[in-house]
């Protein structure tokens, strides 16, 4: 495809690319870095509320956009401002070891909490005091694959927009509504108005989540509070909830992790509201 446009690490648009890794930066120009040719892929393929493309800029190695030149045309087609570039500045772009050489600057892409009450929602992911991008970025995953309807990162919970919390998401980012900054109190206040039950996920819960199955409670419209990784989740967090539900454990495991915790709830959830609706 030609000889790379951006010789130098030190070009203008790579600084600017580069200092996105910063949450203060991201923040000022509203603009984050989706890494790899699923994010990318999924970035092209978006369009925020006014119409705007979310891709802005992309940057790949000759190879990669040979490789993946569907990307790249599509890229082109929506506007986007491609560059070819060499490994060197694929490396100072990437927030990995090994880059996967195709890098995109994206808008922000956050919807209003307003606008997900208003869609009147089924279920939700509420992450309260998540401070793990990693982990942030796979429960935003899992809740993409059960059908949730939406995701609220609270004021106390990591950035949406870390690196490491988009890598982890594997394109989610650009699939399902996401609200940041809501403190958890409003959260679950309005959601409560709008008719959805809480329900607060804790290993010392006492409510067992086959106990809820059993009951017939689930299929209602339902948000899962999750709670920070070490922790859980503070008293005055669990006191908001309509129940406070545990992952039963059944063989000699000591806990779950928290994704894994989150990816049962929603799909047992999923699962529920599908079997409510059908009968």
């Amino acid at each position: 495809m030609g000889t790379p446009e951006l010789i130098s690490p030190r070009s203008p648009r790579v600084t600017a690319a580069k200092r996105l890794a910063k949450r203060s930066f991201r923040g000022k120009e509203r603009r984050f870095i989706a890494e790899g040719p699923q994010a990318v892929r999924e970035a092209v393929g978006h369009r925020g509320p006014d119409g705007t493309p979310t891709l802005i800029e992309l940057f790949a190695t000759v190879e990669t956009a040979e490789r993946y030149a569907d990307i790249v045309d599509a890229a082109h087609a929506a506007g986007a401002r491609v560059h070819l570039a060499g490994d060197d500045v694929l490396a100072e772009i990437s927030q990995t070891i090994t880059p996967q050489g195709i890098v995109g600057v994206c808008h922000f892409l956050d919807s209003p909490f307003e606008d997900i009450l208003a869609a009147k929602p089924k279920l939700v992911a509420v992450l309260a005091h998540v401070r793990d991008p990693g982990n942030a970025g796979t429960v935003l995953r899992c809740a993409d694959a059960a059908g949730a309807d939406a995701v609220v990162l609270t004021d106390a919970s990591v950035d949406l927009y870390n690196p490491k919390s988009v890598r982890a998401s594997v394109g989610s980012h650009f699939h399902l509504p996401v609200a940041v900054g809501v403190p958890v109190e409003q959260a679950v206040a309005q959601l409560q108005a709008a008719g959805v039950r809480i329900l607060a996920a804790d290993g010392a819960g006492d409510n067992d989540l086959d106990d809820e199955l059993d009951a017939g409670t689930m299929g209602v419209p339902t948000a899962w509070v999750f709670g920070n990784e070490a922790w859980g989740l503070p008293e005055e967090t669990r006191a908001l909830a309509d129940a406070v539900v545990r992952v039963p454990i059944h063989g000699k495991a000591e806990s779950l992790n928290l994704a894994t915790a989150a990816a049962v709830c929603l799909y047992a959830s999923a699962r529920a509201q599908r079997v409510r609706t059908t009968a």
